[in-house]
């Protein structure tokens, strides 16, 4: 089925931008859905988002997340929804969205079964937005064996859950959409200076076409992913882990959901994963022929990333976050980065399992 790519509107989106989703109006909207705040509102950092703690009456605190316009379409929203709910009926530490009920205002709708989308207007412009309880937690100590384990068996439950049935209108982790996708909205954008835009074109085809051939080579069994499983992404507890932020969930390959957990050199890095692994494989069996899949995938979310800021430029938050962006000097290095890149995935895979290192 042909889907337009992820930043292109869709009839259900609404008109970009973030200008009149002032606090007041992030408050009113939680109200026509029964939740009264107390004035206490703090914007949580996101760039894609726009996120808030909110304080209610209660005495209780929940997150708001206001979908960035035009990223996702509802079903792709409410897919990401669904399988947070899916994994906490089957007691994976998740923190899924909360179920909406309308408070009679006559500018919201509510989206899904169960409703855990709303479509609010602000001074005209239309939001969507959900709604999860706040959890709080610290990051987890990935030096620590234990932990590792612990986050291991914390991915394969996530994923014995993704394996059930594949996203069907979230987008696939693949070289097509993460990386010639990527690849063309960046040279489409106008940010590379003319003296690096063929360096960095033949850069990135090259490190692409290894990891087409390295993916190819593996044929991995694609599962239901959280897609970004970057320790930012998972929160410690004295109780463990549990996972936060799902608006990057897609089908891909296992491995995506523990490389980015890894750190260090190589040896450093087989001896986390073969900690992760012996975790993982408490509730799921893990194909170790994935672990020659981390430096195609870290290709992938470098061409990805590049994109990302290019089609946000137009976002305020961007160029004051990035602000070397565009400059000769930042595409340089990235031109090297990818050299490198591909000189790695050139060799041969830095990962194997245990028994046989």
């Amino acid at each position: 089925m042909s889907r337009p790519p992820p930043d292109t509107p869709t009839p259900d989106t609404p008109p970009l931008g973030y200008a009149h989703l002032s606090p007041g109006g992030v408050l009113d909207l939680l109200e026509a859905v029964g939740l009264h705040g107390d004035g206490r509102i703090l914007q949580l950092n996101s760039y894609e988002n726009r996120v808030f703690q909110v304080r209610l009456d209660d005495g209780s605190a929940v997150v708001a997340k206001f979908y960035r316009p035009g990223r996702w379409s509802d079903a792709q929203i409410l897919e990401e929804h669904a399988f947070a709910l899916e994994l906490a009926e089957a007691e994976v530490p998740v923190v899924p969205p909360l179920v909406l009920h309308a408070a009679g205002a006559d500018d919201v709708a509510l989206h899904g079964v169960p409703t855990t989308l709303a479509h609010g207007r602000v001074e005209g412009s239309l939001y969507r937005y959900a709604v999860a309880p706040n959890r709080a937690g610290r990051s987890p100590e990935l030096d620590d064996p234990q932990t590792l384990r612990w986050i291991g068996r914390f991915v394969g439950r996530l994923h014995a859950v993704g394996a059930r049935r594949p996203f069907v209108h979230r987008r696939t982790l693949d070289v097509a959409t993460f990386g010639d996708e990527a690849r063309d909205a960046v040279l489409a954008s106008g940010h590379l200076p003319a003296e690096t835009e063929r360096p960095w074109r033949d850069a990135c085809d090259a490190a692409l076409d290894l990891a087409r051939a390295r993916l190819a080579a593996v044929a991995p069994h694609l599962v239901r992913l959280h897609g970004d499983c970057h320790r930012g992404n998972v929160l410690w507890t004295d109780h463990g882990p549990h996972f936060v932020d799902l608006d990057d969930a897609c089908n891909g390959p296992a491995i995506q959901d523990l490389w980015m957990l890894l750190a260090g050199d190589r040896a450093a890095m087989r001896a986390q994963l073969a900690e992760l692994v012996a975790g993982y494989e408490d509730f799921r069996d893990f194909d170790w022929r994935e672990a020659e899949l981390v430096e195609p995938l870290r290709t992938l979310r470098m061409v990805h990333h590049c994109a990302w800021i290019a089609r946000r430029w137009h976002d305020p938050a961007f160029p004051i976050a990035f602000p070397g962006f565009g400059t000769p000097a930042y595409w340089s290095q990235q031109i090297a980065d990818l050299r490198d890149q591909a000189d790695t995935m050139s060799e041969p895979p830095a990962f194997s399992p245990p028994a046989a290192r």
